[in-house]
């Protein structure tokens, strides 16, 4: 085994005081994971979920350190996609993790991309009232979003996500390796939800990634430690503010309402990734934004420039969708969790780095704007 140096890896906290914990990044975190995990067991036993197309790379290095950290363990292995985030294939899971015979001092691993980590999460909030779950991501997405800040849950037929819970993980190990495995368009897909810290807060990192994006997404090492460190630092700050999205933690949604409509236009399937329809949703902020005159549009022009230079669509038309859709994504929108008193709320940006929500979105001219976007 490869030693690993102390200095390879980076350590950021989570501050919710009991709820606390740590994010890790760095290397071969996997080969360690079960030192990792066991001091925050209560019980030395351990549910890993994953997926088909994980397991075949990442499964037995982790049953092996868990094995090492004398951690007795089961596993379940799910169909991979988003598909899998429904009521039946929940169901389902938590019928084999029950078959397990835990106790509420067993673990859950979830070892995978966004769709484990959060359909894990979710059992480990309702599975015997609650029970503790360890997060390793193993996309890019994941592990600059989707594994830090407890939202869980799986998708219904009216809409993403709308059932689920807040529920933090004890852990969050995101072993920079695993991203080697990822086929382009995922790590792309991941690529989106790390520029939008910068679309959202900090407008010098936006232009760090327009200068080291390449880099980050050839997967070179400390770029790549660099952008996941920073977005979950950020995002940690945000979750530690404002857990449950009273507030600012809005903000992290940035792109996802425009999204989340896109994906249930395209039936939350492999045709539009999650991050693809969030870059989309951010390009559709910024032009949206432009339309009502907070925003100039040079400001969405630079960030449609830099996605179209990676290979992340930036336009309706790249995913074969147009105006034509408008009412229909217009009744997604209108089933989105933000939404309040039947008003549509959305994050915009004034410009890069300085986002606001908008609680009562004008319905007229966001008809009128999907009408005409392309």
């Amino acid at each position: 085994m490869t030693t690993v140096l102390e200095t390879d890896r980076e350590r950021l906290r989570v501050a919710l005081g009991e709820r606390a914990y740590d994010i890790v990044v760095g290397p071969r975190l996997i080969e360690t994971a079960g030192g990792e995990i066991l001091p925050v067991m209560c019980r030395r036993h351990a549910v890993v979920v994953t997926d088909e197309h994980v397991a075949q790379h990442w499964l037995k290095p982790l049953q092996a350190s868990l094995a090492a950290a004398d951690i007795a363990q089961h596993t379940v292995v799910l169909p991979p996609g988003e598909e899998t985030k429904d009521l039946d294939h929940f169901g389902r899971l938590a019928g084999e993790i029950l078959a397990c015979g835990i106790e509420r001092g067993s673990m859950l691993v979830a070892l995978g991309g966004g769709v484990v980590g959060d359909l894990t999460g979710f059992a480990a909030a309702t599975l015997l009232r609650g029970i503790d779950f360890v997060q390793i991501p193993t996309t890019l997405l994941a592990q600059v979003d989707s594994s830090v800040g407890g939202k869980t849950g799986i998708n219904a037929a009216a809409g993403k996500n709308l059932i689920g819970a807040f529920y933090q993980p004890r852990l969050v190990l995101a072993d920079t390796d695993v991203l080697t495995t990822l086929p382009r368009r995922e790590l792309l897909a991941g690529y989106a939800e790390t520029v939008k810290y910068g679309l959202i807060r900090d407008a010098e990192f936006f232009a760090w990634c327009e200068r080291q994006g390449n880099a980050l997404c050839a997967l070179q090492p400390d770029p790549l430690r660099y952008a996941i460190v920073t977005s979950c630092r950020m995002k940690a700050a945000v979750v530690a503010a404002d857990e449950r999205e009273e507030g600012d933690r809005a903000l992290l949604n940035f792109g996802h309402t425009f999204g989340h409509a896109l994906e249930s236009e395209t039936g939350f399937s492999s045709r539009l990734l999650h991050g693809e329809a969030v870059a989309l949703g951010m390009m559709l902020a910024f032009d949206f934004a432009a339309r009502l005159g907070i925003a100039a549009a040079a400001e969405g022009e630079r960030a449609r420039r830099h996605f179209a230079e990676t290979g992340l669509p930036t336009r309706l038309a790249d995913v074969g969708l147009s105006g034509a859709a408008a009412e229909r994504l217009l009744a997604h929108m209108g089933k989105d969790k933000k939404v309040r008193d039947g008003k549509i709320t959305l994050i915009l940006p004034r410009r890069i780095g300085d986002a606001f929500v908008m609680k009562d979105a004008p319905a007229d001219e966001l008809r009128a704007f999907l009408a005409t976007a392309a």
